[in-house]
């Protein structure tokens, strides 16, 4: 089974490297790392980089692809013909097709999620809505065969959801112990109907905040 993980620049680490733990470890499992272009692909802080071996041509039907999210490098994403493309003709081909984050808004403006349930990351709820979604607060939402999860670290959860269905529930849980995925957050406040109004106006703000400074990281990062 060929499993393609996308990314684009400015993606949020954590969206695309949780899945990749998770899936890496399916027996019989070829993943890859796909975008437009061979070569590095800096995340959204600027300071760290993935390198991509295979451009998006090179795997067009890929049987599960997982499409991460990130702050600004979404929105450019989500504009851009070739990618939409790929994750259209991907999808058309797809056992599973997921999202990570605002992944879904990438998703939903290539058609894919007009009319369903899903889920992102909470600030992005009424974007995810303009393309047609219904956002509901899960971790994890199926509809049928697209999986969208909510913010960064729900893309461990949604893997194990995917792990569970193509091979089978007790591969997902050895894969879960022998990553010690055994989360005990020392607050719980992880999503807005927790934390509270004040906090949810504190995190918007951080989020605009990291926004702006990881814009300028983007720009000062070296290129290869």
């Amino acid at each position: 089974m060929q499993i393609a993980c996308l990314v684009y620049e400015g993606l949020t680490a954590l969206d695309i490297m949780g899945p990749y733990e998770v899936l890496c470890r399916l027996p019989g499992c070829e993943l890859r790392f796909v975008a437009r272009r061979k070569g590095e692909v800096r995340t959204d802080t600027g300071v760290f980089g993935i390198v991509v071996d295979h451009a998006m041509a090179e795997l067009p039907h890929p049987d599960v692809f997982v499409v991460p999210g990130g702050l600004e490098g979404t929105f450019a994403a989500a504009r851009d013909e070739e990618t939409l493309a790929w994750v259209r003709g991907a999808h058309a081909t797809s056992r599973f097709s997921t999202s990570v984050c605002t992944g879904a808004l990438i998703l939903g403006a290539a058609g894919l999620l007009d009319g369903l349930r899903a889920t992102t990351h909470w600030a992005a709820a009424p974007l995810l809505e303009a393309h047609g979604a219904t956002y509901t607060e899960e971790r994890v939402v199926r509809e049928g065969r697209i999986l969208t999860a909510a913010g960064v670290s729900a893309g461990i959860d949604m893997a194990l959801h995917l792990a569970a269905e193509i091979a089978d529930e007790q591969t997902a849980r050895t894969i879960q112990l022998a990553i010690e995925y055994d989360p005990q957050p020392p607050f719980d406040s992880g999503a807005p109907s927790k934390a509270g109004e004040a906090l949810v106006a504190a995190a918007r703000a951080a989020l605009t905040q990291s926004a702006g400074s990881m814009r300028s990281g983007l720009q000062r990062a070296p290129r290869r």
